[in-house]
């Protein structure tokens, strides 16, 4: 434990080189669900980054926008432009770093699911609340989701020129805030991780958490490298399948690295393990796995988890626990990445919960 508190003291070192923002509230918590340990016959642990802050719906693209809004202001931005759905969690957090940091956020959100402007929900309500200039982008007749989200980037970039043209400096941040700058975030959100277990005098085996457009994923494979933890880290894939999303997970890892001058790399093949078995029926669309899971975990441990992000990636593990990929004994973590909004949004999104 003593050589991992010394790879984490070399990776503060680097990290502090990076332009941040101060938005949440860390480390956040890890600690051991009992219940579900002595049910399932593994030691379950859960890291809680629904408590990042900075509002009450906390959630893990905080760490990612300590380190993108960061970079806006060092910038010297004035607008934060952004995508995702219409209920997107990021979208949601990404204004409220901006209302803390006095930059105007714009969002441009895909209705994968039609929002009722009468009677608004969770984080779409939420982004009214803080005054965020809201494009709704309505999807075309047999447009796929990723047709209509490039779309939407597109809307944005011709606003951003039409802004920079009246002398206005805007900044792009990517869906998901996956970038490399963005996935420093989760980088430094790893080595809180392994701080605490070395210090908790515990060896995890497996982390899992969902993962969407690969920032964070991204983020943790690079922290483990860097610090050296041996641990095995499951992506529970909750949009859509891709066969290509290893390859730019490493790079966009590896590019994160090469920002803070790491002298380590990602290699796809060990360090990240994706699994494409969950996402189904779709994004946001919700699952009886997902749903079965969410049921769990409220009734054993008092928690909330969510049907698009977090539900499906805890019903992933479940499943690797009990036909035993992950074998009794072992030591387990649950990255909780927030999301619980998605509990009070549309009906399509929510499912039959009770």
């Amino acid at each position: 434990m003593d050589h991992l508190k010394e790879t984490c003291a070399a990776a503060r070192n680097l990290l502090k080189q990076m332009p941040k923002a101060d938005l949440g509230f860390f480390p956040t918590p890890l600690y051991k669900l009992d219940h579900l340990s002595e049910e399932l016959g593994v030691n379950l642990y859960i890291k809680r980054d629904d408590f990042t802050g900075m509002n009450l719906f906390g959630g893990n693209k905080i760490r990612k926008l300590q380190y993108l809004i960061g970079d806006a202001a060092a910038k010297g931005c004035e607008y934060v432009f952004t995508f995702g759905a219409t209920q997107s969690n990021h979208a949601m957090q990404t204004v409220s770093a901006c209302r803390r940091c006095g930059l105007k956020p714009v969002l441009y959100l895909v209705a994968i699911v039609e929002p009722d402007e009468e009677d608004l929900r969770s984080n779409l309500l939420l982004d009214r609340i803080m005054g965020a200039e809201i494009h709704v982008v309505r999807m075309n007749p047999g447009e796929e989701e990723a047709e209509a989200e490039e779309r939407s980037v597109q809307m944005a970039r011709e606003h951003m020129k039409q802004l920079e043209t009246q002398g206005h400096k805007c900044y792009e941040v990517p869906m998901g805030g996956a970038s490399p700058v963005g996935s420093v975030g989760f980088i430094e959100g790893f080595v809180e991780f392994a701080e605490q277990v070395a210090d908790m005098g515990i060896h995890p085996d497996y982390i899992f958490h969902g993962t969407g457009t690969g920032g964070t994923m991204a983020g943790l494979a690079a922290g483990k490298v860097l610090t050296g933890l041996d641990t095995e880290i499951i992506s529970i894939n909750v949009s859509w399948k891709d066969e290509g999303y290893p390859k730019r997970t490493q790079d966009l890892a590896n590019e994160s690295l090469a920002l803070l001058g790491a002298p380590v790399s990602v290699e796809a093949s060990r360090d990240i393990h994706t699994d494409l078995n969950y996402y189904l029926p779709g994004y946001e669309i919700p699952s009886e796995s997902a749903t079965e899971a969410i049921r769990l975990l409220a009734q054993t441990e008092g928690l909330f988890i969510d049907p698009v992000y977090t539900g499906k990636a805890f019903a992933g593990m479940l499943d690797h626990i009990r036909i035993g990929r992950v074998p009794q004994g072992s030591t387990v973590v649950f990255w909780h990445t927030g999301g619980a909004t998605a509990l009070f949004a549309e009906k399509e999104i929510l499912g039959e919960i009770l």
